[in-house]
């Protein structure tokens, strides 16, 4: 028995992860599995932090003409203090933390007011919010529930927060067969030993990888540094060395899978 090789293209892995959510509600009996993303060809991507999207919505008692401003508060000025202050308290206490295990709290939306002339009553902010797989989503839900309450009532502003997506940090096991094959295939083409790398970021290996408990793994040709900028590329050398790699990878995890299974 050579095995099945399953190829997904799993949509939304941008988003909030539909695709994979929908394929782990199935049994197929998988063993091993991994995930095209650039780690560069002599790295394998072991971790993923977790992420927290949220909402949170500022309101403020009244609004005011924007020529007497000194007549309420500000719902947008207050959602940039409040969110710096809900950054800084999240971000706390991590001074000695490489930054694979550091988590951290972004703004990447914003939405307020209603009229150029009048001071907004309201303001909805998003934040993206990093977990290291040394926290879970849980704890820093309950941090945050925290921080919202005595924040608002520090400043005198209401805030309800909304969670938008929730996906739990994850780091694969560093010695398994699919590691394994995966360092003596790389040994094969580059003579020299990869290096198991945690990314910042979050993929669709987390969610599978939790749900299915089985050795996975993320790889590809690339530079992750570049990953979401203007600079993403691969090059046709590290593309061809990147399947030269798997099929040496392939052949070393199928003996590794047999002895496993003796």
């Amino acid at each position: 028995n050579n095995g099945t090789i399953i190829f997904v293209g799993a949509v939304d892995e941008e988003g909030n992860a539909t695709g994979i959510k929908n394929l782990v509600k199935k049994e197929m009996g998988i063993d091993y599995a991994v995930f095209g993303e650039p780690s560069g060809i002599k790295q394998v991507t072991i971790a993923y932090k977790g992420r927290l999207a949220i909402n949170l919505k500022i309101s403020v008692k009244d609004s005011s003409h924007a020529s007497a401003p000194w007549l309420s508060k500000n719902a947008i000025q207050e959602s940039m203090i409040f969110a710096k202050e809900l950054r800084d308290k999240l971000e706390s206490n991590q001074d000695d933390k490489t930054k694979g295990m550091l988590l951290t709290a972004t703004v990447t939306e914003i939405k307020g007011g209603t009229s150029h002339n009048v001071t907004p009553k309201e303001c909805e902010t998003t934040f993206d919010i990093r977990i290291p797989v040394d926290m879970n989503c849980k704890t820093v839900e309950q941090k945050i529930a925290i921080l919202v309450k005595e924040i608002s009532q520090k400043r005198e502003v209401e805030a309800f927060y909304s969670i938008l997506d929730e996906t739990e940090p994850f780091e694969a096991p560093h010695n398994s067969p699919l590691v394994r094959a995966f360092t003596l295939g790389i040994m094969d083409v580059e003579h020299s030993r990869p290096t198991l790398i945690r990314k910042t970021g979050t993929g669709d290996m987390n969610v599978l990888g939790s749900q299915w408990s089985i050795p996975v793994v993320t790889y590809g040709p690339g530079d992750p540094h570049e990953a979401h900028t203007i600079d993403e590329k691969v090059s046709i050398e590290e593309y061809l060395k990147g399947i030269e790699i798997l099929k040496k990878t392939l052949q070393h995890l199928k003996r590794l899978h047999d002895k496993k299974m003796q």
